[in-house]
């Protein structure tokens, strides 16, 4: 009796540990990176609208990173002193896409030979509009990811990529 009351415990905390143990594959890497990048274009939205500033950014086969329009200059560059918009890298499994207009854009990684040479892909303009994009984040090797894009109300969405438009 007492042995099955003991294998009874074993078997509870073995579906405990079974039952929260993350069968995703690793995609809580890719939910996080996609859950950032979406609270930052709403950030930096707020942040264009409330400074009078034109951001934009700047995306590579691994990652991205905000600009601002420099007026004084009249060029881009990158954001500076605001840690929040700091460059950031994608976790190794997670690809990334790019759509403008509707066209896919060819990612490169950025030259060090002309640092002051930024353009970005996605504009943030200083009304709050955005340009027609759509980012495509994605598990390498599935079909587990998110698409990112405004939607027809101007608001930045977040779907599930199965069944999205991409």
């Amino acid at each position: 009796m007492e042995i099955l009351v003991v294998l009874a415990i074993i078997a509870i905390v073995t579906a405990g540990v079974v039952l929260s143990l993350n069968f995703s594959g690793g995609n809580s890497a890719l939910d996080t990176a996609a859950r950032r990048l979406v609270t930052l274009l709403r950030y930096t939205r707020s942040q264009a609208q409330l400074q009078t500033r034109n951001y934009g950014i700047l995306f590579s086969p691994h990652g991205y990173r905000f600009l601002v329009f420099s007026t004084e200059r009249n060029q881009w560059r990158a954001v500076a002193r605001a840690e929040v918009l700091r460059p950031r890298r994608l976790p190794t499994d997670v690809s990334l896409r790019v759509r403008l207009e509707g066209r896919p854009i060819v990612l490169h990684r950025r030259r060090r030979k002309h640092p002051g040479a930024l353009t970005p892909q996605v504009m943030i303009y200083s009304s709050g509009d955005l340009s027609s994009f759509s980012i495509t984040l994605e598990r390498k090797g599935t079909h587990h990811g998110f698409v990112i894009k405004p939607n027809a109300d101007g608001r930045i969405t977040e779907r599930p990529l199965t069944g999205a438009a991409h």
